[in-house]
C-alpha cells in the first residue's frame, strides 16, 4: 500500500489521531496550575495539525487520501489501516475545531479533578477521530468502544445531581448497540472473504436476506448513537446532566458517529437492504423531525430544549442520507457539520449562563439583552442559524436535504418543511423569553456580560455560521467526488439487480439475466478494485 500522506511518507493521520492520547498521558506530569493551559495548547496543536488535511486534500477523487496501512495481527488478518475521503474530512475538522472551545468553556466551570477531566477530553478526541479515519473494522470497533469510557466519566463524575443515572443509561444504550455491531462485523468477516478491510467488504455482494439481518444490526448500533426515534430517550438525560463540554462533544461529534456509520457501512455494503428499508427509515426520520420539534416546544429547561432540537435536526440528517441521491447526502453531510457548529454553540451559551445563575430554567434567565448585550447577540445569532435562516450555515444543509427529499417524495419533503416551521416556533419562543423582557429578581445581580475568554469561545463559531452560510463551496467541494461515487455505487447495484434478479440466501442468482445467460454464482462485486492509497 502506497503512503500518500502529504506525498512525503509522513504518517499524518497517525499523528492527528494519537497526539491527543499522548497529551492526555502528559497531563498527569504537569503541575495542577498549568493543566488548563497545557490542555488548551494540545488541542490547538491538534487543530493546526489537522488543517493540512484540508489544505492538501484532492477534491477531484473519491479515493482514500493520506492513507496508511501496517499489519497489526496476522491471524486473522487485522491491519492498522487509516485514510480519509470527502465524507470523513469535514467531521475530523469539526472535531479538532471544537475541542479547544470545550477546554475554554471548562476553564472555571470544572474545579475538581482537573487533570482527569482534561485527560478525558483528549482521550475522547483520539477515539472520535479514530472512528472517522479507520479503514479496518476491528480498528474502527476499538475506537468506537474507546469513546464510551471517557464520556461515561464526563457525565458520571462531573455531571449534575442525577449524573449517575444518566451516565449508566447512556452506557447501556450504547453498549447494547455496540454488541450488535460486533455481531454484524463478524458476519461480514465470514461472508466477505475473511477480511476486516472496510473497502474490500464494501465491494462484496451479500445475499439479500443476509443483508437485511446485517442492516438491522447496523441500525441498532447507529440509530442509538444518532439517536433516531424511538431510541432517543437517553439523550435528554445525558445532555441535562453532562458538563457543558460533555454536552458540546455529545451533540456536535458523538451523534455524527451514527450517521457516519450509515454512510460508511450501511449504504455501500448493504445496497439491497438499504433499498428495502428506505421507506421505513424515511418514516422514522420524519417522525424524529416532528416529534423532536414538538417536544422542544414543551420544554422549560434550556438544555432539554436544545437536546430535543437535536433529535429533530438529526432527523433531517437521516432523511437526507436515505433520500439516496447526491443532493440529499451532501445536505446530510452539511447538516452534520452545521448541527455540530450551531448546537454546540447553543450548549456553550447555556453553559456560560449556568455559571452565572446556576439555573437552566427559561423562567429564571429572562431579560438578558440589557445586562448581557453581547451574550444576547450571540444567542440570537446561533438560534437564527439553528432554525435555518438564509445566510446562515444551517440554511444550506436544510435546503439540500429538502431538495433531495423532494426528488424521493414530494409529500415527505412537505412534512419535513413543517419541521422547519416548528423549529422557528420553539427557537423564537426561547429567544423571546431569554433575551427580552425584564430580568428575574433573584438572578439579575448575577447577569454579567461575557468576559474575554467567553467571547473568544463563541466568536469563532459565529464566524463559521456566516462564512458557511454565505460561502458554502469550500465545504461542499471536498464532498462532491465521494458522495457522487457512493450514489453511483448504489445506482450500479440497483441496475445490476434489475438485470440479473435477486441474490438468494445461498449466494445463487434466482433469475436469468436480460440477455438470457445464467449469472455467475459468485457473490463478488464487479466494481473495480479498491484504489486506496494510490496517488491520484
Amino acid at each position: 500500500m502506497n503512503d500518500v500522506s502529504m506525498h512525503s511518507g509522513f504518517p499524518w493521520l497517525t499523528a492527528v489521531v494519537f497526539l491527543p492520547l499522548v497529551g492526555a498521558l502528559l497531563l498527569f506530569f504537569v503541575k495542577e496550575t498549568a493543566v488548563r493551559w497545557v490542555a488548551l495548547g494540545l488541542t490547538l496543536a491538534e487543530l493546526a495539525l489537522s488543517l493540512p488535511l484540508w489544505i492538501f486534500f484532492d477534491p477531484s477523487t473519491p479515493r482514500m487520501q493520506f492513507a496508511e496501512q501496517v499489519a497489526w495481527i496476522t491471524a486473522p488478518s487485522i491491519n492498522y489501516s487509516v485514510g480519509i475521503d470527502g465524507i470523513s474530512l469535514p467531521l475530523i475538522l469539526m472535531t479538532t475545531f471544537l475541542m479547544p472551545l470545550c477546554v475554554l468553556v471548562s476553564w472555571t466551570a470544572i474545579q475538581t479533578r482537573i487533570k482527569t477531566f482534561m485527560a478525558a477530553l483528549l482521550l475522547m478526541e483520539t477515539a472520535m477521530i479514530g472512528v472517522f479515519v479507520a479503514l479496518d473494522f476491528v480498528l474502527f470497533y476499538v475506537f468506537w468502544e474507546a469513546m464510551l469510557i471517557p464520556m461515561y466519566l464526563l457525565i458520571g463524575v462531573w455531571g449534575g445531581a442525577n449524573r449517575v443515572y444518566a451516565a449508566i443509561k447512556f452506557f447501556l444504550y450504547t453498549l447494547t448497540g455496540s454488541v450488535l455491531l460486533l455481531v454484524a462485523i463478524l458476519v461480514l468477516f465470514f461472508h466477505g472473504g475473511q477480511t476486516f478491510d472496510i473497502l474490500l467488504l464494501s465491494g462484496v455482494e451479500y445475499p439479500s436476506a443476509l443483508q437485511s439481518w446485517i442492516f438491522l444490526a447496523f441500525f441498532a448500533a447507529f440509530a442509538v448513537k444518532v439517536p433516531m426515534f424511538p431510541f432517543h430517550t437517553w439523550l435528554p438525560d445525558a445532555h441535562v446532566e453532562a458538563p457543558t463540554a460533555g454536552s458540546v462533544i455529545l451533540a456536535s461529534v458523538l451523534l455524527k458517529m451514527g450517521t457516519y456509520g450509515f454512510l460508511r457501512f450501511t449504504l455501500p455494503m448493504l445496497p439491497d437492504a438499504t433499498d428495502t428499508f428506505t421507506p421505513s427509515m424515511i418514516g422514522l426520520s420524519l417522525i424524529a423531525v416532528l416529534y423532536g420539534a414538538y417536544m422542544a416546544l414543551a420544554q422549560t429547561d434550556l438544555k432539554k430544549l436544545i437536546a430535543y432540537s437535536s433529535v429533530s435536526h438529526m432527523g433531517f440528517v437521516t432523511l437526507g442520507i436515505f433520500a439516496l441521491n447526491a443532493q440529499g447526502i451532501e445536505g446530510a453531510l452539511m447538516q452534520m457539520l452545521n448541527h455540530g457548529i450551531t448546537t454546540g454553540a447553543l450548549f456553550l451559551c447555556v453553559g456560560i449562563l449556568y455559571e452565572r445563575t446556576h439555573s437552566r430554567l427559561i423562567a429564571d434567565n429572562a431579560g438578558l439583552t440589557g445586562p448581557m448585550p453581547r451574550y444576547a447577540a450571540f444567542l440570537v445569532i446561533f438560534s437564527l442559524s439553528s432554525l435555518g435562516l438564509p445566510g446562515t450555515n444551517s440554511f444550506v444543509g436544510e435546503f439540500l436535504v429538502l431538495a433531495g427529499t423532494f426528488m424521493w417524495s414530494k409529500p415527505a419533503a412537505a412534512v419535513a418543511a413543517l419541521g422547519i416551521i416548528l423549529a422557528a416556533a420553539y427557537l423564537l419562543w426561547m429567544v423571546q423569553r431569554v433575551a427580552f423582557g425584564a430580568p428575574v429578581a433573584k438572578t439579575a445581580p448575577k447577569l454579567i456580560d461575557l468576559n474575554l475568554r467567553e467571547w473568544a469561545t463563541l466568536t469563532p463559531l459565529a464566524v463559521l455560521v456566516f462564512w458557511i452560510g454565505l460561502f458554502p463551496n469550500p465545504v461542499l467541494t471536498p464532498m462532491h467526488a465521494s458522495v457522487n461515487h457512493l450514489v453511483e455505487h448504489l445506482d450500479q447495484r440497483h441496475t445490476a439487480v434489475a438485470r440479473r434478479g435477486t441474490l438468494g440466501t445461498d449466494g445463487r442468482w434466482l433469475t436469468i439475466t436480460a440477455d438470457g445467460e445464467q449469472p455467475p454464482a459468485s457473490a463478488k462485486s464487479h466494481l473495480p478494485p479498491s484504489t486506496i492509497g494510490q496517488t491520484p
